[in-house]
Protein backbone atom coordinates (compact mmCIF):
# COMPACT_ATOMS: atom_id res chain seq x y z
CA UNK A 1 0.00 0.00 0.00
CA UNK A 2 2.80 2.68 0.97
CA UNK A 3 4.55 1.60 -2.32
CA UNK A 4 1.40 2.59 -4.59
CA UNK A 5 0.80 5.57 -2.58
CA UNK A 6 4.10 6.63 -2.81
CA UNK A 7 4.36 5.62 -7.06
CA UNK A 8 0.76 7.02 -7.21
CA UNK A 9 1.84 10.33 -5.63
CA UNK A 10 4.88 11.21 -7.53
CA UNK A 11 3.67 10.19 -10.93
CA UNK A 12 0.18 12.31 -10.58
CA UNK A 13 2.51 15.23 -9.63
CA UNK A 14 5.01 14.85 -12.25
CA UNK A 15 1.67 14.90 -14.60
CA UNK A 16 1.19 18.44 -12.50
CA UNK A 17 -2.06 17.18 -11.64
CA UNK A 18 -2.76 19.61 -8.63
CA UNK A 19 -2.56 18.39 -4.98
CA UNK A 20 -5.73 18.64 -3.65
CA UNK A 21 -7.29 16.39 -6.60
CA UNK A 22 -3.70 13.76 -6.64
CA UNK A 23 -5.26 13.11 -2.98
CA UNK A 24 -8.28 12.66 -3.57
CA UNK A 25 -7.05 9.94 -6.14
CA UNK A 26 -4.68 8.26 -4.33
CA UNK A 27 -8.09 7.98 -1.82
CA UNK A 28 -10.10 6.42 -4.60
CA UNK A 29 -6.95 4.12 -5.34
CA UNK A 30 -6.75 2.70 -1.81
CA UNK A 31 -10.63 1.97 -1.30
CA UNK A 32 -10.70 0.24 -5.04
CA UNK A 33 -7.13 -1.75 -4.04
CA UNK A 34 -6.98 -2.33 -0.24
CA UNK A 35 -9.97 -1.72 1.15
CA UNK A 36 -13.07 -4.79 1.64
CA UNK A 37 -15.79 -1.87 2.18
CA UNK A 38 -16.86 0.72 0.13
CA UNK A 39 -14.93 3.70 1.39
CA UNK A 40 -16.37 6.04 -1.41
CA UNK A 41 -20.05 5.90 0.00
CA UNK A 42 -18.83 8.07 3.06
CA UNK A 43 -17.37 10.77 1.02
CA UNK A 44 -19.94 13.30 0.90
CA UNK A 45 -20.33 13.28 4.76
CA UNK A 46 -16.81 13.43 5.56
CA UNK A 47 -16.14 16.74 2.93
CA UNK A 48 -19.29 18.08 4.48
CA UNK A 49 -17.62 17.50 7.70
CA UNK A 50 -13.97 18.67 7.65
CA UNK A 51 -15.30 21.61 5.24
CA UNK A 52 -17.95 22.68 7.96
CA UNK A 53 -15.52 22.84 10.95
CA UNK A 54 -14.93 26.22 12.76
CA UNK A 55 -11.34 25.75 13.38
CA UNK A 56 -10.34 25.89 10.09
CA UNK A 57 -12.15 29.40 9.27
CA UNK A 58 -8.98 30.79 10.99
CA UNK A 59 -7.14 30.15 7.97
CA UNK A 60 -8.92 32.80 5.23
CA UNK A 61 -8.72 35.28 8.54
CA UNK A 62 -4.79 34.83 8.56
CA UNK A 63 -4.42 34.69 4.76
CA UNK A 64 -6.32 38.07 4.78
CA UNK A 65 -4.32 39.73 7.39
CA UNK A 66 -0.96 38.96 5.62
CA UNK A 67 -2.34 40.06 2.18
CA UNK A 68 -4.05 43.46 3.70
CA UNK A 69 -0.28 44.00 5.36
CA UNK A 70 1.36 43.74 2.08
CA UNK A 71 -0.81 45.59 0.23
CA UNK A 72 -1.08 48.25 2.51
CA UNK A 73 2.77 49.53 2.83
CA UNK A 74 2.94 48.09 6.34
CA UNK A 75 5.95 45.93 5.86
CA UNK A 76 7.93 47.75 3.50
CA UNK A 77 7.76 50.46 6.73
CA UNK A 78 8.80 47.55 9.13
CA UNK A 79 11.42 46.89 7.04
CA UNK A 80 12.88 50.33 6.69
CA UNK A 81 12.78 50.54 10.92
CA UNK A 82 14.46 47.25 11.37
CA UNK A 83 17.35 48.27 8.83
CA UNK A 84 18.37 51.34 11.42
CA UNK A 85 18.35 48.78 14.56
CA UNK A 86 20.83 45.50 12.85
CA UNK A 87 22.22 46.75 9.84
CA UNK A 88 25.35 47.65 12.44
CA UNK A 89 26.24 44.00 12.62
CA UNK A 90 28.59 42.00 10.25
CA UNK A 91 26.18 41.41 7.60
CA UNK A 92 24.25 44.39 7.09
CA UNK A 93 21.30 44.85 5.47
CA UNK A 94 20.87 40.66 5.28
CA UNK A 95 19.83 40.69 9.12
CA UNK A 96 17.01 42.97 8.32
CA UNK A 97 15.88 40.44 6.15
CA UNK A 98 15.52 38.03 8.47
CA UNK A 99 14.27 40.22 11.07
CA UNK A 100 11.91 41.38 9.20
CA UNK A 101 10.95 37.94 8.15
CA UNK A 102 10.63 37.53 11.93
CA UNK A 103 8.32 40.31 12.79
CA UNK A 104 5.81 39.61 9.41
CA UNK A 105 5.86 35.62 10.60
CA UNK A 106 4.02 36.98 13.93
CA UNK A 107 1.47 38.00 12.08
CA UNK A 108 1.10 35.98 8.26
CA UNK A 109 1.23 32.49 9.33
CA UNK A 110 2.42 32.30 5.91
CA UNK A 111 6.26 31.20 4.72
CA UNK A 112 5.35 31.92 0.98
CA UNK A 113 4.22 35.10 1.83
CA UNK A 114 6.40 36.30 4.14
CA UNK A 115 9.00 35.70 1.52
CA UNK A 116 7.11 37.15 -1.15
CA UNK A 117 6.93 40.37 0.80
CA UNK A 118 10.44 40.88 2.21
CA UNK A 119 12.01 40.18 -1.31
CA UNK A 120 9.58 42.97 -2.60
CA UNK A 121 10.72 45.20 -0.21
CA UNK A 122 14.24 44.39 0.26
CA UNK A 123 15.67 43.01 -3.19
CA UNK A 124 15.87 47.00 -5.05
CA UNK A 125 18.30 47.58 -1.86
CA UNK A 126 20.72 44.80 -2.91
CA UNK A 127 22.31 46.09 -5.62
CA UNK A 128 22.62 49.27 -4.92
CA UNK A 129 24.64 48.58 -1.57
CA UNK A 130 26.74 46.27 -3.21
CA UNK A 131 25.47 42.87 -1.23
CA UNK A 132 25.91 39.49 -2.93
CA UNK A 133 23.22 38.14 -3.93
CA UNK A 134 23.64 34.50 -3.14
CA UNK A 135 23.42 35.31 0.42
CA UNK A 136 21.33 38.17 0.48
CA UNK A 137 18.53 36.44 -1.28
CA UNK A 138 19.52 33.02 0.36
CA UNK A 139 18.55 34.82 4.00
CA UNK A 140 15.33 36.47 2.20
CA UNK A 141 14.35 32.42 1.23
CA UNK A 142 15.13 30.94 4.42
CA UNK A 143 13.73 33.22 6.92
CA UNK A 144 10.51 33.67 4.86
CA UNK A 145 10.22 30.16 6.74
CA UNK A 146 9.68 31.19 9.97
CA UNK A 147 6.04 32.50 8.60
CA UNK A 148 4.70 28.22 9.64
CA UNK A 149 7.11 28.12 12.94
CA UNK A 150 6.10 31.38 14.69
CA UNK A 151 2.86 31.90 15.92
CA UNK A 152 -0.27 32.44 13.74
CA UNK A 153 1.08 29.61 11.58
CA UNK A 154 -1.89 28.65 9.17
CA UNK A 155 0.42 24.85 8.88
CA UNK A 156 0.14 24.38 12.69
CA UNK A 157 -3.67 24.94 12.09
CA UNK A 158 -3.77 22.48 9.66
CA UNK A 159 -1.37 20.09 11.84
CA UNK A 160 -3.93 21.03 14.91
CA UNK A 161 -7.19 19.79 13.36
CA UNK A 162 -5.64 16.89 11.20
CA UNK A 163 -4.06 15.41 14.67
CA UNK A 164 -6.89 16.77 17.02
CA UNK A 165 -4.42 18.63 19.37
CA UNK A 166 -4.41 21.88 20.66
CA UNK A 167 -3.79 25.02 18.80
CA UNK A 168 -3.33 27.02 21.50
CA UNK A 169 -0.37 24.75 22.99
CA UNK A 170 0.76 24.25 19.34
CA UNK A 171 1.19 27.78 18.75
CA UNK A 172 3.38 28.48 22.16
CA UNK A 173 5.48 25.56 21.37
CA UNK A 174 6.50 26.98 18.10
CA UNK A 175 7.27 30.88 19.38
CA UNK A 176 10.71 29.41 21.48
CA UNK A 177 11.69 27.26 18.46
CA UNK A 178 10.90 29.82 15.58
CA UNK A 179 12.96 32.76 17.88
CA UNK A 180 16.01 30.25 18.48
CA UNK A 181 16.11 29.73 14.63
CA UNK A 182 15.67 33.59 13.68
CA UNK A 183 18.78 34.06 15.90
CA UNK A 184 20.56 31.18 14.34
CA UNK A 185 20.05 32.92 11.05
CA UNK A 186 21.10 35.85 12.51
CA UNK A 187 24.24 34.61 13.45
CA UNK A 188 25.45 32.26 10.23
CA UNK A 189 24.93 35.64 8.80
CA UNK A 190 27.53 37.13 11.10
CA UNK A 191 29.59 34.07 11.11
CA UNK A 192 29.94 33.95 7.08
CA UNK A 193 30.40 37.47 6.54
CA UNK A 194 33.07 37.95 9.81
CA UNK A 195 34.93 35.16 7.29
CA UNK A 196 34.45 37.27 4.33
CA UNK A 197 33.10 40.51 4.91
CA UNK A 198 32.76 41.01 0.96
CA UNK A 199 29.79 39.03 1.14
CA UNK A 200 27.66 41.56 3.71
CA UNK A 201 28.24 45.07 1.85
CA UNK A 202 28.37 47.97 3.75
CA UNK A 203 27.87 48.17 7.54
CA UNK A 204 25.88 51.51 8.35
CA UNK A 205 25.44 52.90 11.86
CA UNK A 206 22.38 55.04 12.31
CA UNK A 207 22.32 58.08 14.92
CA UNK A 208 20.41 57.37 17.92
CA UNK A 209 17.62 59.57 17.58
CA UNK A 210 16.64 57.88 14.23
CA UNK A 211 16.80 54.09 15.77
CA UNK A 212 14.43 55.31 18.25
CA UNK A 213 11.96 57.16 16.12
CA UNK A 214 12.13 54.04 13.71
CA UNK A 215 10.67 52.14 16.63
CA UNK A 216 7.34 53.88 16.17
CA UNK A 217 7.08 52.00 12.56
CA UNK A 218 7.45 49.11 14.81
CA UNK A 219 4.87 49.71 17.50
CA UNK A 220 1.82 48.31 15.08
CA UNK A 221 2.90 45.07 14.46
CA UNK A 222 3.89 44.48 18.10
CA UNK A 223 0.47 45.65 18.61
CA UNK A 224 -0.85 43.36 16.07
CA UNK A 225 1.26 40.95 17.33
CA UNK A 226 0.11 41.01 21.10
CA UNK A 227 -4.08 40.88 20.13
CA UNK A 228 -3.63 38.14 18.04
CA UNK A 229 -1.75 35.69 20.74
CA UNK A 230 -2.96 38.09 24.13
CA UNK A 231 -6.96 37.46 23.13
CA UNK A 232 -6.05 33.78 22.68
CA UNK A 233 -4.32 33.26 25.93
CA UNK A 234 -5.99 35.80 27.79
CA UNK A 235 -9.07 33.08 26.97
CA UNK A 236 -10.74 35.91 25.26
CA UNK A 237 -10.95 34.19 21.80
CA UNK A 238 -10.47 31.22 20.29
CA UNK A 239 -7.56 31.41 17.61
CA UNK A 240 -10.37 31.82 14.84
CA UNK A 241 -11.68 34.71 16.74
CA UNK A 242 -8.25 36.08 17.46
CA UNK A 243 -7.29 35.86 13.60
CA UNK A 244 -10.93 37.80 12.94
CA UNK A 245 -9.40 40.09 15.19
CA UNK A 246 -6.36 40.55 13.85
CA UNK A 247 -8.04 41.38 10.15
CA UNK A 248 -10.01 43.85 12.32
CA UNK A 249 -6.67 45.45 13.57
CA UNK A 250 -4.61 45.25 10.79
CA UNK A 251 -7.81 47.26 8.67
CA UNK A 252 -7.77 49.81 11.39
CA UNK A 253 -3.25 50.21 11.30
CA UNK A 254 -3.70 50.39 7.49
CA UNK A 255 -6.06 52.85 7.66
CA UNK A 256 -4.13 55.01 10.01
CA UNK A 257 -1.08 54.87 7.52
CA UNK A 258 -3.47 55.78 4.52
CA UNK A 259 -2.76 52.33 2.83
CA UNK A 260 -6.47 51.40 2.73
CA UNK A 261 -8.74 52.01 -0.39
CA UNK A 262 -11.17 49.61 -2.21
CA UNK A 263 -8.84 48.40 -4.83
CA UNK A 264 -6.55 47.85 -1.82
CA UNK A 265 -9.60 45.51 -0.05
CA UNK A 266 -10.74 44.19 -3.47
CA UNK A 267 -6.90 42.49 -4.07
CA UNK A 268 -6.41 41.53 -0.75
CA UNK A 269 -10.02 39.51 -0.52
CA UNK A 270 -9.46 38.06 -4.44
CA UNK A 271 -6.04 37.04 -3.26
CA UNK A 272 -7.44 35.74 0.00
CA UNK A 273 -10.15 33.55 -2.09
CA UNK A 274 -7.58 32.06 -3.95
CA UNK A 275 -4.83 30.98 -1.67
CA UNK A 276 -7.78 29.31 0.92
CA UNK A 277 -9.29 27.68 -1.94
CA UNK A 278 -6.11 25.98 -2.65
CA UNK A 279 -5.41 25.17 0.85
CA UNK A 280 -9.01 23.90 2.01
CA UNK A 281 -8.83 21.59 -1.51
CA UNK A 282 -5.62 20.01 -0.18
CA UNK A 283 -6.97 19.73 3.58
CA UNK A 284 -10.28 17.86 2.34
CA UNK A 285 -8.49 15.91 -0.06
CA UNK A 286 -6.14 14.84 2.87
CA UNK A 287 -9.15 14.29 5.06
CA UNK A 288 -10.40 11.73 2.68
CA UNK A 289 -6.79 9.83 2.52
CA UNK A 290 -6.33 9.88 6.01
CA UNK A 291 -9.70 8.22 6.33
CA UNK A 292 -9.08 5.54 3.32
CA UNK A 293 -5.42 4.98 5.47
CA UNK A 294 -6.55 4.74 8.65
CA UNK A 295 -10.21 1.96 7.39
CA UNK A 296 -7.73 -0.44 5.21
CA UNK A 297 -5.97 -0.45 8.19
CA UNK A 298 -2.42 0.92 7.37
CA UNK A 299 -1.87 2.11 10.88
CA UNK A 300 -2.07 -0.98 12.86
CA UNK A 301 0.34 -2.69 9.93
CA UNK A 302 2.92 -0.35 10.16
CA UNK A 303 2.99 -0.09 13.87
CA UNK A 304 3.23 -4.30 13.80
CA UNK A 305 6.10 -4.09 11.07
CA UNK A 306 8.06 -1.47 13.14
CA UNK A 307 8.11 -3.55 16.69
CA UNK A 308 8.82 -6.19 14.06
CA UNK A 309 12.38 -4.42 13.17
CA UNK A 310 12.62 -3.62 16.99
CA UNK A 311 13.79 -0.04 16.30
CA UNK A 312 14.36 2.47 19.13
CA UNK A 313 12.11 5.51 19.91
CA UNK A 314 15.25 7.38 19.20
CA UNK A 315 15.98 5.34 15.68
CA UNK A 316 12.27 5.81 14.59
CA UNK A 317 12.46 9.51 15.02
CA UNK A 318 15.72 9.12 12.75
CA UNK A 319 14.55 7.29 10.15
CA UNK A 320 11.33 9.68 10.39
CA UNK A 321 13.45 12.74 10.18
CA UNK A 322 15.72 11.24 6.80
CA UNK A 323 11.98 10.40 5.46
CA UNK A 324 11.07 14.30 5.49
CA UNK A 325 14.42 15.65 4.66
CA UNK A 326 13.94 13.11 0.89
CA UNK A 327 10.31 13.73 0.38
CA UNK A 328 11.40 17.37 0.88
CA UNK A 329 12.80 18.03 -2.34
CA UNK A 330 10.07 16.78 -4.45
CA UNK A 331 6.65 17.47 -2.30
CA UNK A 332 5.26 20.72 -2.10
CA UNK A 333 5.14 21.77 1.83
CA UNK A 334 1.56 21.74 2.75
CA UNK A 335 1.17 18.45 0.70
CA UNK A 336 3.96 16.44 2.33
CA UNK A 337 2.41 17.40 5.46
CA UNK A 338 -0.95 16.47 5.15
CA UNK A 339 0.05 13.71 2.87
CA UNK A 340 2.34 12.30 5.79
CA UNK A 341 0.39 12.88 8.82
CA UNK A 342 -1.54 9.68 9.01
CA UNK A 343 1.20 7.64 8.36
CA UNK A 344 3.87 8.81 10.47
CA UNK A 345 1.82 10.21 13.16
CA UNK A 346 0.55 7.29 14.88
CA UNK A 347 4.14 5.31 14.46
CA UNK A 348 5.75 8.30 16.50
CA UNK A 349 2.50 8.34 19.37
CA UNK A 350 3.06 4.58 19.81
CA UNK A 351 6.82 5.51 20.41
CA UNK A 352 5.62 7.77 23.07
CA UNK A 353 6.76 11.17 21.73
CA UNK A 354 4.49 14.05 22.39
CA UNK A 355 1.95 14.96 20.00
CA UNK A 356 2.81 18.83 20.15
CA UNK A 357 6.78 17.88 20.04
CA UNK A 358 6.56 15.94 16.93
CA UNK A 359 4.20 18.74 15.51
CA UNK A 360 7.30 21.55 15.68
CA UNK A 361 9.85 19.22 14.86
CA UNK A 362 8.07 18.26 11.73
CA UNK A 363 7.07 22.14 11.00
CA UNK A 364 11.10 22.43 10.90
CA UNK A 365 11.38 19.70 8.50
CA UNK A 366 8.84 21.16 6.43
CA UNK A 367 10.69 24.38 6.67
CA UNK A 368 13.80 22.71 5.20
CA UNK A 369 11.78 21.22 2.44
CA UNK A 370 10.72 25.17 0.87
CA UNK A 371 14.00 25.68 0.40
CA UNK A 372 15.11 22.48 -1.02
CA UNK A 373 15.27 22.35 -4.67
CA UNK A 374 13.72 21.37 -6.96
CA UNK A 375 10.05 22.53 -5.77
CA UNK A 376 11.37 24.49 -2.44
CA UNK A 377 8.15 27.42 -3.01
CA UNK A 378 10.00 30.18 -1.30
CA UNK A 379 13.20 29.75 -3.73
CA UNK A 380 10.64 30.48 -6.59
CA UNK A 381 9.21 33.19 -5.08
CA UNK A 382 12.73 35.38 -3.84
CA UNK A 383 14.35 34.45 -7.77
CA UNK A 384 10.74 35.99 -8.83
CA UNK A 385 11.27 39.43 -6.94
CA UNK A 386 15.05 39.72 -8.13
CA UNK A 387 13.63 39.89 -11.59
CA UNK A 388 17.02 38.44 -13.10
CA UNK A 389 20.16 36.65 -12.25
CA UNK A 390 19.85 32.75 -11.77
CA UNK A 391 17.92 30.47 -9.91
CA UNK A 392 21.05 28.58 -8.16
CA UNK A 393 22.30 31.67 -7.20
CA UNK A 394 19.25 31.64 -4.30
CA UNK A 395 20.05 27.59 -3.91
CA UNK A 396 23.65 27.98 -3.22
CA UNK A 397 22.82 31.17 -0.61
CA UNK A 398 20.17 29.00 1.46
CA UNK A 399 22.94 26.38 2.53
CA UNK A 400 24.21 27.47 5.26
CA UNK A 401 20.77 28.06 7.08
CA UNK A 402 19.71 24.84 6.01
CA UNK A 403 22.53 23.94 7.89
CA UNK A 404 21.42 25.80 10.65
CA UNK A 405 17.87 23.96 10.62
CA UNK A 406 19.81 20.52 10.96
CA UNK A 407 20.89 21.95 13.87
CA UNK A 408 17.64 22.80 15.41
CA UNK A 409 16.40 19.75 14.62
CA UNK A 410 19.26 17.87 16.83
CA UNK A 411 18.35 20.52 19.45
CA UNK A 412 14.61 19.68 19.52
CA UNK A 413 15.62 15.71 19.56
CA UNK A 414 18.16 16.27 22.17
CA UNK A 415 15.66 18.21 24.10
CA UNK A 416 12.63 18.21 23.96
CA UNK A 417 11.73 21.28 26.44
CA UNK A 418 12.61 23.62 23.68
CA UNK A 419 8.85 22.94 22.26
CA UNK A 420 7.35 21.86 24.94
CA UNK A 421 8.78 24.47 28.24
CA UNK A 422 5.72 26.95 26.79
CA UNK A 423 3.55 24.78 26.59
CA UNK A 424 3.82 23.14 30.23
CA UNK A 425 4.41 26.25 31.76
CA UNK A 426 1.46 28.71 30.33
CA UNK A 427 -0.30 25.85 28.47
CA UNK A 428 -3.05 26.25 31.71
Amino acid sequence: MIGAISIGLLALLTLSIPVGIVLFLLGFGVDAFFSPFPLTKGLGNLVWSTSNNATLIAIPFFVLLGEILVRSGIATRTYEALDRWVSWMPGGLVHANVATSTMFSAISGSSVATAATVATVAMPQAERLGYDPKLFSGAIAAGGTLGIMIPPSINLIVYGFLTQSSIPQLFLAGLLPGLLLAAGFMAVTALICVVRPDLGGTRRVFPIGEMLRALIQLVPIILLFGAIIGTIYRGWATPTEAAAVGVAGALVIAAYFGGVSIKMVSESVVGTIKITSMIMLIVIGASFLNFTLASAGLGAELKNMLDGLGLSPLMTILVVVVIYIVLGFFIETLSLMVVTIPIIVPLVLAQGYDVIWFGILMIVLIEMALISPPVGLNLYVVQGARKGGKLSEVMLGVIPYVIAMLVMVAALIAFPQIALFLPSALGG
